[in-house]
């Protein structure tokens, strides 16, 4: 099974750079789980609150049962291990997804970095990087940032 979904995963992991057609449906979907991972990894710990956060987050826009959801973060874990950037993620992202999708995405990703509680300078730093790279402005990055922030109950003073 995981061999397949190498498959189907297959053109997001090429080398080579830009794609002639916009990425498909599994391309976007181990895209945006690798993205929640690098925000899930950005402080170093890997409590299971942010863990079952990124599984929820995925449940959203990608209808597939919890096998999928769970064989998707492992294969989503290892690419971000080996990953050197951003950019070919957030590409397949910006290639389907309009503005509101992506600030949607912005706010999910928020939402994990505040899932254990805190927000700590790595991950305000990558996710000023992703906002950036999907092209999300920062004033409305922020306001995501906040309604996360609201939404896991975390006061103001843990996260400038």
């Amino acid at each position: 099974m995981l061999r397949a979904l190498q498959d189907l995963f297959a053109p997001l992991l090429k080398a080579t750079g830009q794609q002639d057609a916009p990425p498909d449906d599994h391309t976007l979907q181990l895209a945006t789980a690798v993205l929640l991972v690098e925000v899930m990894r950005a402080d170093r710990q890997f409590p299971a609150a942010e863990r079952q956060h990124v599984l929820a987050t995925l449940a959203r826009p990608f209808p597939m049962n919890e096998d999928e959801r769970d064989t998707l973060l492992a294969h989503a874990e290892g690419v971000a291990n080996d990953a050197t950037d951003f950019h070919q993620f957030t590409s397949a992202i910006n290639a389907r997804w309009d503005e509101a999708a992506r600030l949607r995405m912005v706010e999910a990703m928020w939402s994990v970095a505040f899932a254990d509680g805190h927000l700590d300078a790595h991950e305000r730093h990558v996710m000023w990087r992703l906002a950036d790279l999907l092209h999300v402005k920062h004033p409305q990055s922020m306001a995501a940032k906040l309604r996360a922030q609201a939404a896991a109950g975390v006061g103001d003073g843990h996260a400038p």
